[in-house]
């Protein structure tokens, strides 16, 4: 029996929701519905808000000592979930996902580095990657017209040609949601082992694989995965509490985490924030039914979506995800440029979605959409998106339309 009610419609305005408040900052107007950035508009298990209330009741915030359990919460949940068996010593406290490619950034690497990233990809590997004055090496996916693959033999040239330090993957893929086959992430990790290439996972949508498909974490598919592998994960996708600011970091070999482990230690990167630990704790003990029934939930969005879109807006298609709320969406097919077609998107649908550019020079004719929201907000906004569509001007479209 269902537990938890995903339907009901939460006015997060007021919050300092980076999705309603950063409307203006983002977009340039705030009379839109945002379903952009990836957070989801549920109401979080109420086991996870209970205990920090409950904490929050004390009159004292003094410094916070980790407890064993919460160390214990996250290695069951490893391997309960995934069937990833783990050390406490393999596993450090980190402020963030992003904040931890950051760190592994910083450490493995030098000004002047190479480094791999697989466009269309999450837009702040390239930014940590500039940011600290290292050069992104692009080894592009390819798509057929219906699916996404690695291209591994232009991954080993380019590894060969430009010599990079490390590679940051993302398993699975944002914004595609691609979960790689156990063969794809072993040659991956072959190829980089040989060449002496650091692979740091992003793993943080691990949790949400769909339809009744495993997660399977890169440092599990073979020993040289283990050899390179840095692997990163948080609750915040998974419970939808990103700003409790809690991940993790597991690095399986000893040579690899050591320094890096000490390094973080040292300058107090892993020092777990009470909010963080005591939240992520009770999602990874008690979240579990909601995790489910919310991925159920998100499953059906994505079928009502896809359903909508191939029957009722031509030109446009969804690229079927196997993992997260976010779908990759193909408007090619409308002909536009791609300036035009997000002032379609926010001028004439009134929905503030990812520019697909920002993922790189393949998201061209592409914009991401979280469908982690009630259906009727949903049904709401692919319907603005219909009426924009069937009221365009009438066009021809070229095949170099979206190239303008």
């Amino acid at each position: 029996m269902e537990k938890y009610n995903f339907d009901t419609v939460i006015d997060r305005r007021g919050t300092s929701s980076m999705k309603y408040e950063g409307l203006d900052a983002v977009f340039g107007r705030h009379d839109v519905s945002p379903l952009w950035i990836a957070d989801l508009d549920f109401a979080v298990c109420p086991d996870i808000v209970k205990t920090l209330r409950q904490r929050l009741d004390h009159p004292i915030l003094g410094y916070f000592a980790c407890p064993d359990s919460y160390w214990n919460a996250v290695m069951s949940w490893l391997e309960r979930r995934h069937g990833l068996k783990t050390e406490r010593e393999q596993l450090a406290f980190i402020p963030g996902v992003v904040k931890g490619i950051g760190y592994a950034v910083n450490f493995f690497s030098r000004p002047g580095d190479r480094i791999v990233i697989q466009p269309p990809v999450y837009h702040p590997f390239r930014m940590v990657i500039e940011g600290n004055g290292r050069q992104v090496v692009e080894n592009p996916l390819v798509f057929d017209g219906d699916n996404y693959t690695m291209d591994l033999d232009g991954l080993e040239e380019a590894i060969i040609r430009e010599k990079p330090t490390m590679m940051i993957l993302c398993n699975p893929h944002n914004p595609i949601g691609i979960q790689w086959s156990a063969e794809t992430l072993a040659r991956v990790a072959a190829i980089c082992r040989s060449h002496g290439v650091t692979i740091v996972s992003d793993e943080i949508h691990g949790d949400l694989v769909l339809y009744g498909k495993p997660h399977i974490p890169f440092v599990d598919v073979s020993d040289d995965a283990r050899a390179v592998g840095i692997t990163l994960g948080a609750p915040s996708k998974t419970f939808n509490i990103p700003g409790l600011v809690s991940s993790w970091v597991l690095v399986k070999d000893p040579e690899l985490r050591r320094d890096f482990f000490h390094w973080l230690e040292v300058n107090e990167f892993s020092a777990p924030m009470m909010i963080s630990a005591l939240g992520a704790e009770v999602a990874y003990t008690h979240g579990e039914q909601w995790l489910d029934e919310m991925v159920g939930y998100v499953e059906d969005n994505i079928d009502f979506a896809v359903n909508f879109v191939d029957r009722h807006i031509p030109g446009v298609r969804i690229i079927r995800p196997q993992a997260s709320f976010l779908l990759w969406v193909d408007f090619r097919g409308l002909g536009l440029s791609q300036n035009e077609l997000m002032d379609l998107l926010l001028d004439k649908a009134h929905i503030a979605l990812n520019d697909g550019t920002m993922f790189g020079a393949q998201g061209l004719g592409f914009a991401r959409l979280n469908v982690g929201t009630p259906r009727s907000v949903l049904a709401t906004a692919l319907e603005q998106i219909r009426e924009a569509v069937v009221n365009m001007p009438a066009r021809v479209s070229t095949p170099d339309a979206i190239n303008r």
